[in-house]
């Protein structure tokens, strides 16, 4: 009896265990080194991740169990922004910190300086290309080309030579991306031409406007404006873009772009992409971590208790790295699917509408439901049936006189009198069967369903990610420690005001619908 009792608790405390593993999204692998700035993971053994943040380098050899100190950077701006395995050789690793690119060899375990620069702006290198015959790091103050391994280095001429590089990327058919604050430039590595081949958006309306812009651009925002660039491997004429103002995506080499739909996004400004295989993408925000598959963004993040991610990175093995304010985490989207998500969505959205209802009750509304655009229509094309009719009086004033005779016993015989007014009045139907083809006011209607269109994307667009946004709070507030009572409160009064602003846009559906789900 006691061994069956024994038996079952075991199983207790397993089935515990599995369902508490089912909830975990992300795991903290990271241990006590925060602030990550950049994570490589090796392309042959997922065991051995490096991660960068503000004072150096950290290696682990066993998946982020035990962490090491492989390089400090000294200096004023110790900070590492970014790292990379050199594709053609795995042993090598290239770390561009803030006081110049450090190269290290034997998997990350040794460290040496290969470029130092003259000056703050030089010195804070951000992005690398690697090449077997050439590298080319991304600076404050430029581009600079070494095609001796970083023992010489020359800067590459024209705008990327003396603008401050954001990102740097390259793809199998040998050619290379560079941001810096007028747009995107590409060169073929044969021909060392730069040419723009991106601007950044200056308008608002969704359109992106590729017009020249003046070679002095001292506006903060345009500058910074594109965040990164990447290229996934097995598509050699495909290039991403991540913007302040959504995700873009060239599919010949960067001749012509398409802005990528922001649907399910909870902010358009995209701070890292990262196209790890052919049609998928992935994107970080300020918000979370978002997949892009089927031209829609799928948040991942459920889970993550980070507040910023600022780099991204996949193994071999079906894992997604995201380096956060608050360390390195890790999670197998590929174990992890849509219908996992689509659990964690119900798990906390339970006793509330779901996402279709609410976005029902927003167009309800609002008053821009398609069926709106289609009674109008059916209207208009009834109208030519429909008779015009028309009815007109006059009144006829013209003198009519007259002898008044014929009797001599009445009154005013013999006398020239005046007729009465005459009246007349018609009525008459008309058709014009003309309209029965083309009737005008197709045309405004044409126009009105065009405003409506857009509204309704805008009133959606807002409505979903104030839900998600809603989900993703309620999670963290589970995640709190009871101690946290500050920031439970700040949480808490955070999630009235999205609910009330769901509210807002719903006309009070989505409470009023909690409140029976509460009574029920």
């Amino acid at each position: 009896m006691k061994r069956k009792t024994v038996i079952l608790s075991l199983l207790v405390v397993l089935a515990l265990g599995f369902t508490a593993q089912a909830e975990v999204v992300w795991e903290q692998i990271s241990r006590d080194e925060t602030n990550c700035m950049a994570v490589a993971v090796h392309p042959n053994n997922p065991r051995i991740i490096l991660i960068g943040n503000n004072h150096g380098v950290f290696r682990s050899e066993d998946g982020g169990k035990n962490w090491r100190n492989v390089l400090s950077v000294r200096g004023q701006n110790k900070k590492v922004n970014f790292l990379i395995f050199a594709p053609q050789d795995a042993n090598l690793v290239y770390a561009a910190t803030g006081e110049g690119l450090f190269a290290g060899t034997n998997k990350g375990r040794s460290w040496r300086r290969i470029f130092q620069g003259k000056g703050y702006s030089e010195r804070d290198c951000t992005a690398l290309a690697v090449f077997p015959e050439a590298l080319y790091l991304g600076t404050g103050a430029g581009i600079f080309v070494s095609k001796d391994k970083g023992r010489s280095w020359n800067k590459a001429m024209g705008k990327v030579g003396n603008s401050r590089i954001f990102a740097v990327s390259y793809n199998s058919a040998g050619y290379i991306f560079a941001a810096c604050g007028d747009g995107v430039y590409r060169m073929a590595k044969q021909e060392d031409i730069w040419e723009r081949v991106f601007v950044p958006e200056r308008t608002t309306n969704g359109e992106m406007t590729q017009e020249d812009m003046p070679e002095e651009q001292d506006d903060e925002q345009e500058r910074c404006d594109i965040k990164y660039i990447s290229c996934p491997a097995d598509e050699p004429d495909a290039v991403y873009l991540a913007t302040s103002r959504g995700a873009y995506a060239s599919y010949n080499i960067g001749k012509e772009w398409q802005a990528l739909s922001e649907y399910g996004l909870l902010d358009r400004s995209i701070v890292f992409i990262l196209a790890s295989k052919r049609d998928v993408i992935y994107g970080a925000t300020k918000r979370g971590v978002f997949e892009y598959r089927n031209e829609r963004w799928q948040e991942l993040s459920f889970g993550l208790t980070a507040e910023e991610v600022r780099f991204l990175a996949a193994d071999n093995q079906g894992n997604l790295y995201a380096a956060c304010d608050r360390g390195l985490f890790k999670s197998n989207i590929e174990n992890f699917g849509s219908d996992k998500i689509n659990d964690i969505i119900a798990d906390y959205g339970r006793g509330e509408p779901g996402i279709e209802q609410v976005q029902k009750a927003a167009i309800k509304y609002a008053e821009v439901s398609p069926e709106k655009i289609k009674f109008w229509r059916r209207q208009a094309a009834a109208k030519a049936i429909l008779p015009k009719l028309s009815a007109g009086v006059g009144r006829n004033t013209t003198d009519l006189w007259h002898w008044e005779g014929g009797s001599t016993t009445k009154a005013y015989d013999d006398v020239l009198m005046k007729g009465r007014d005459a009246l007349d009045w018609d009525v008459a139907l008309s058709w014009d069967l003309s309209e029965l083809i083309w009737n005008p006011d197709q045309t405004s209607i044409d126009v009105r369903s065009k405003l409506m269109v857009q509204l309704r994307d805008d009133i959606l667009d807002e409505v979903t990610k104030l839900y998600f946004e809603r989900l993703r709070l309620k999670m963290e507030i589970d995640d709190l420690a009871m101690e946290d009572r500050k920031k439970r409160s700040v949480k808490l009064l955070r999630l009235q005001e999205l609910t009330a602003s769901i509210d807002a846009l719903t006309g009070g559906y989505f409470s009023k619908e909690m409140r029976k789900c509460k009574v029920s």
